[in-house]
């Protein structure tokens, strides 16, 4: 029979011993009582009669106290119960002589006890002795109500802690304590044994190369070692799993009393020279001072040099933060308990980091510093592109938060403008004021284009173009760029892919990077335009970026400019970051090139060398643009156009300026326009079913209910009314909405009068 499972009853709480106490206080009342009612004396009879009362109403008041607390008890242990059977750890409930009563389902899981069994005999598959152990806790318990320790198994340490109940009963937890995990992480890739002990001698954790090396888990010391205490900076008699072998000893504290050893294979007592150099972990004996007094073959290859002797540690590296010598100093004193930091190589052509390992050792009662070294470029790589992905990220959301704002902004002025235009002709003297206006209005909405270009959420028309066709048509636009001082040259590859892009973004990009060309090149000079067919056999990697193998068109801008440097390089791409004087440019332009780029599927470089110019590489995959087969065209009936006027428009827009140009310019074009402020507002307007509406104009982001979701309730009411959404975002920062709602077309913001009344009689006309 196997063991229940933990419930109400086996955590039930004791019952408060009043009974007798209660007894005791009716007796007496009842007996005054009865005195009152026998005695014919007036005074005595009172008195009696209220000593009654009063005795009969404390005992009704301790019969409610002893429910309510029996009450909570009963809830406590409920909720105690649940618990524990929810708990992952294995836990049981005993009694006072270890018989197990009940345990949770995790306890019958990992242990499978049955009824008639003692918890030492349930344990004793886990512990070595544990009759000693439960006996001392559950004596901790008696006194103190609950008890607890950390103990080493065959499994790993875990933590037994008890509980003293009610009714002579004990909840018992067994409880997996994870191995440090921020010491296995910088001790287990080394390829040399290290162990972490406590105070006792208990060894709590071993990395792979100490479990190797003594052929499995070993949870004390002396099993390891046969001649405490151990001998640091000497070397030790070690038993492995291949016999008696010789190893040197570094140890160092770490909190708590635990400390970290690390082993150094030596097949032979031999001169410690000799151990180092033989060691395949890169290695450094440092004074306190920093000075590198020896350094091991894997070392001196790892910094680079065949010499370091002599050297102070802060000549070779750089990136603390803080002054190394107090890094030496905390480590030499015990006061830092994490040692390990990234540092940079200096004096390295390409970036390098590593990650430096400090331990404190004694010899011959001196104090010396052994630092491991491990190269840590790739590590440093991951999180320098993790970083700058959150940081463009964020910047990207910024972007496309505040485009939105002002093409809100701009939709208003150049759309009053142009109601302003309307009544004004060429001849008066206001127009050449309100056409400044309106040019100065598209202007500002290219930039806020570029803003969502960066951000990638502009929306794109991609098709299937030649790179060459489109520079040709580019051309005569580029030399007009680039002015008389710079020379344009073009040289195209015979046979070029096909790629897919938006062609207007595509110029965008390449009259980029051919004004910041010229721009490089005050003085004059050439800029030249190649195009080539790119096969990659194998990934190409560059600037922490992996291109698949396969077919690409590769776009080079090369100029003879003044360069860019080393360390700004990287920057380029950055918004806003620009090394042009104040007023001469944005810093949007090569952030745009790389939104739209990526936006495309392709990738963008750069390579500068200072005083001999830059060039731009943009790859792009090819794509195959297979011949559709021509299916017959029915013949469609003509249709008959409406025109303006015949129709009626519920306006919704949240922003009172782009609402109040709207209905103006509907109406100035004989719609009939009904307004709504908000989603809810229009859901309300269509309730009343005697009115007809032929178009939805809405926009898509709103307080409240947004465009889509209030459309398609609509919807279910009206299936034939066409839809216009607007906004200030892209369409596909709302997932393509217009796609999934029938009859409905995305406008962006900012819209042209005319842009608005011509969506809108689109939509009038294909439904007639």
């Amino acid at each position: 029979m196997t063991l229940a499972s933990t419930d109400a009853r086996s955590l039930r709480p004791a019952r408060l011993p009043r009974a007798g106490r209660l007894v005791l206080i009716a007796v007496l009342a009842a007996t005054c009582l009865t005195y009152a009612l026998l005695w014919d004396k007036a005074p005595s009879s009172i008195w009696a009669l209220t000593l009654g009362g009063s005795l009969a109403l404390l005992a009704i008041g301790l019969l409610a106290m002893d429910a309510a607390r029996a009450l909570v008890a009963r809830r406590a242990a409920f909720l105690l119960a649940r618990f524990f059977e929810n708990d992952a750890a294995p836990s049981f409930v005993t009694d006072t002589d270890g018989a197990l009563i009940s345990g949770n389902p995790a306890a019958r899981l990992k242990f499978q006890p049955t009824f008639g069994d003692t918890l030492t005999a349930t344990l004793r598959g886990t512990f070595a002795d544990p009759a000693p152990i439960l006996f001392r806790l559950q004596g901790l318990a008696e006194q103190k109500g609950s008890a607890r320790e950390d103990i080493v198994t065959r499994g790993g340490p875990v933590r037994l802690s008890v509980q003293k109940l009610q009714d002579h009963q004990f909840l018992w937890r067994i409880e997996a304590i994870p191995e440090h995990s921020g010491a296995r992480r910088s001790t287990e890739a080394l390829p040399i044994p290290v162990m972490t002990a406590s105070k006792s001698g208990a060894i709590l954790s071993m990395n792979d190369a100490a479990r190797d090396m003594a052929g499995g888990r070993v949870t004390a010391l002396h099993r390891i070692f046969p001649d405490l205490p151990l001998r640091r900076g000497e070397l030790n008699t070690v038993l492995t799993a291949n016999g008696i072998e010789f190893y040197g000893v570094l140890e160092h504290s770490l909190n708590a009393g635990r400390r970290e050893i690390i082993l150094l294979p030596q097949t032979a007592p031999a001169d410690e020279s000799l151990t180092l150099e033989t060691l395949p972990v890169a290695l450094l004996h440092l004074d306190l001072n920093g000075e590198i007094l020896d350094a091991n073959s894997a070392a001196r290859q790892l910094l680079g040099k065949s010499d370091v002797k002599g050297q102070q540690i802060a000549q070779l590296m750089e990136g603390l933060g803080r002054p190394i010598a107090d890094w030496l100093e905390d480590t030499a004193s015990g006061r830092k308990s994490q040692k390990s930091e990234v540092l940079r190589l200096k004096g390295s052509d390409l970036e390098m980091f590593l990650q430096v390992t400090l331990n404190a050792i004694v010899q011959q009662g001196e104090t010396r510093l052994v630092a491991v070294l491990n190269d840590a470029t790739e590590l440093k790589s991951l999180e320098a592109q993790f970083v700058q992905s959150q940081k463009m990220q964020a910047i990207g959301q910024l972007a496309g938060g505040v485009a939105h704002d002002f093409n809100n902004l701009l939709t208003a002025i150049s759309g009053h403008c142009d109601l302003l235009l309307l009544r004004h002709d060429q001849g008066d003297e206001d127009y050449a004021d309100l056409m400044q206006i309106n040019e100065n209005a598209n202007r500002a909405a290219s930039l806020v284009g570029q803003l969502l270009a960066f951000s990638r959420k502009q929306t794109l028309r991609p098709e299937i173009l030649d790179v060459r066709d489109t520079l040709s048509d580019l051309t005569h636009l580029l030399n007009r760029l680039v002015g008389e001082k710079v020379t344009l040259t073009l040289s195209h590859d015979p046979v070029l892919g096909a790629i897919r892009a938006d062609k207007r973004q595509l110029e965008q990009v390449l009259m980029n990077l051919v004004v910041n060309a010229r721009d490089a090149m005050p003085e004059g000079g050439e800029i030249r335009i190649v195009t080539e067919a790119l096969q990659l056999k194998k990934a190409l990697k560059r600037n922490r970026v992996s291109v698949p193998p396969g077919d690409y068109v590769s776009v080079k801008v090369i100029d003879q400019g003044t360069g860019i440097a080393p360390d700004l390089l990287q920057k380029v791409f950055e918004p806003f970051y620009t090394t042009k004087r104040t007023g001469e440019g944005t810093g949007l332009g090569l952030s745009t090139a790389y939104g739209i780029v990526k936006q495309t599927g392709g990738y963008i470089f750069a390579d500068s060398v200072q005083g001999q110019g830059t060039t731009f590489l943009l790859i792009f995959p090819v794509r195959k643009q297979a011949t559709p087969a021509q299916p017959d065209v029915p013949a469609t009936p003509e249709r008959r156009v409406p025109k303006h006027g015949n129709g009626v428009v519920l306006l919704v827009e949240d922003e009172a300026p782009v609402r109040a140009f709207a209905s103006r310019a509907l109406r100035l074009r004989g719609y009939t326009v009904i307004e709504a402020d908000s989603a809810e507002s229009a859901l309300q307007t269509l309730e009343d079913r005697s009115l007809s509406v032929d178009v939805f104009v809405t926009d898509v982001v709103m307080p409240g209910l947004d465009g889509p979701t209030w459309v398609k309730k609509a919807l279910e009411a009206r299936p034939d009314v066409r839809v216009v959404f607007v906004s200030g975002y892209a369409e596909g920062a709302f997932d393509g909405a217009s796609s999934h709602i029938p009859q409905s077309v995305f406008l962006q913001k900012p819209f042209s009068l005319n842009q608005l009344t011509d969506v809108v009689h689109d939509q009038l006309a294909a439904t007639a």
